[in-house]
């Protein structure tokens, strides 16, 4: 047998050993299942605490508390010698108001942190689970009640519009989001529903590909398009990309009734995710102790300086880290200009089509006289009608199972 033929023989054997790690692998679909209805009931959980009083703080920790406790009653059973890795994939933030997104705080003092929460807050909740690497994550708005009996909260049409355009544009962006299609698609019509409600893309929020272990894949859209007007460098067009079968995607649409252009603010940054292709020998012991400490417990996955075992340490070292590169800062950002809502779904590519498998139903109180283009209306309809099939057919599987019983 010759050299090339034993070459050959050896990367034939290196091929059948190399794991499937996408949608094509069913193990794989039922792990980015199982983190989608975790992450869905960390939604449901957070939803129903948020009542005038309830403090940011607190809003953060319940939801680890409710991602980390579920994840840990699955896959229990050891796989080598170990249990697979699991649980938060991105920290909960818990973003009032201005806030647009990224808000997750150390102590209930930070400043710029909403103290306690009232009647009229408009709360944006962003968080993510992964269950072996798998990664599902969802973003939801709401409106704190003035009690917890109170049947709707204070009425804001301005808000209410941004809110319903925001989870319609969601909507019709993950329905845009299949095979073959590209991410151009998408953004036309993320623009066409923003121009029919007259509210504004928030620029700086992008879409991603998911894929083992990375939030943010190299394949990504755009909410809306650079305008010939912006300064050079302050918001760059996105390359162009194909999406294909068996590829998973969040589906992140964040909108306002101002200019659209999120800033940061006074507030500490606190979220923030290692960059592990970057590396640099560190000066100082506190910035090497928390580079340490983050390779070992967070080397791809984001992270709350909360969660780090020296805080103080933390806030000492964690600059050195950014400053380098090896560190990529989620900074809370604010929109001062308008009102604010932010929905995200994650999408599966599956032979079937597109399965929108974590967010939750708009709240009901989100009503607007304002209409969607013909085009929006047809594909909203659509997706209406398939989930009412799909509720059905769920509904007469369970009346089935109980005359069997």
């Amino acid at each position: 047998m010759s050299d090339e033929e034993e070459y050959d023989a050896s990367d034939e054997e290196v091929e059948e050993e190399e794991e499937v790690t996408d949608l094509s692998n069913s193990d794989v679909c039922t792990k980015y299942q199982e983190a989608s209805k975790i992450v869905n009931l960390t939604l449901e959980g957070l939803v129903a605490q948020t009542v005038v009083g309830a403090k940011v703080l607190d809003l953060c920790k319940f939801g680890t508390t409710v991602m980390e406790t579920a994840a840990s009653k699955l896959y229990t059973k050891k796989q080598n010698g170990k249990t697979i890795d699991r649980g938060v994939a991105f920290p909960v933030c818990v973003s009032v108001n201005d806030v647009v997104c990224n808000c997750s705080p150390l102590n209930d003092n930070e400043a710029g942190v909403m103290p306690e929460l009232k009647g009229g807050d408009v709360v944006k909740f962003d968080l993510g689970c992964h269950l072996d690497g798998y990664i599902a994550v969802a973003a939801h708005t709401v409106v704190v009640k003035e009690t917890a009996d109170s049947p709707a909260p204070p009425e804001d049409a301005e808000l209410a519009k941004c809110a319903v355009a925001t989870y319609n544009a969601m909507l019709v962006a993950a329905a845009s989001i299949a095979a073959g299609k590209t991410n151009a698609d998408v953004t036309k019509a993320v623009d066409r529903v923003a121009k029919a409600y007259g509210v504004t893309p928030i620029s700086s929020v992008r879409m991603h590909q998911m894929k083992r272990y990375v939030l943010d894949g190299v394949k990504e859209v755009a909410l809306k398009e650079p305008a010939p007007e912006d300064p050079v460098g302050v918001e760059e067009k996105v390359p162009d990309c194909k999406f294909e079968q068996a590829e998973v995607y969040a589906v992140d649409v964040a909108m306002s009734t101002g200019d659209g252009k999120a800033r940061p603010g006074a507030m500490r940054t606190t979220v923030f995710k290692r960059n592990v292709e970057q590396q640099y020998l560190l000066k100082v012991k506190a910035s090497r102790q928390v580079l340490a400490e983050v390779d070992k417990k967070y080397p791809t996955m984001p992270f709350t300086m909360r969660d780090l075992s020296d805080v103080r340490a933390a806030k000492l070292g964690i600059n050195e880290c950014v400053a380098h590169g090896l560190l990529t800062p989620y900074p809370s950002l604010h929109d001062y200009s308008g009102k604010v809502a932010h929905f995200k779904c994650t999408v599966l590519l599956l032979p079937s089509g597109t399965a929108r498998v974590t967010g939750l139903k708009l709240p009901e109180y989100f009503t607007t006289d304002v209409e969607a283009d013909e085009e929006t209306q047809k594909i909203l309809a659509e997706i209406a009608e398939a989930e009412a099939k799909k509720a059905a057919k769920k509904a007469a599987k369970k009346r089935n199972k109980k005359k069997k019983k």
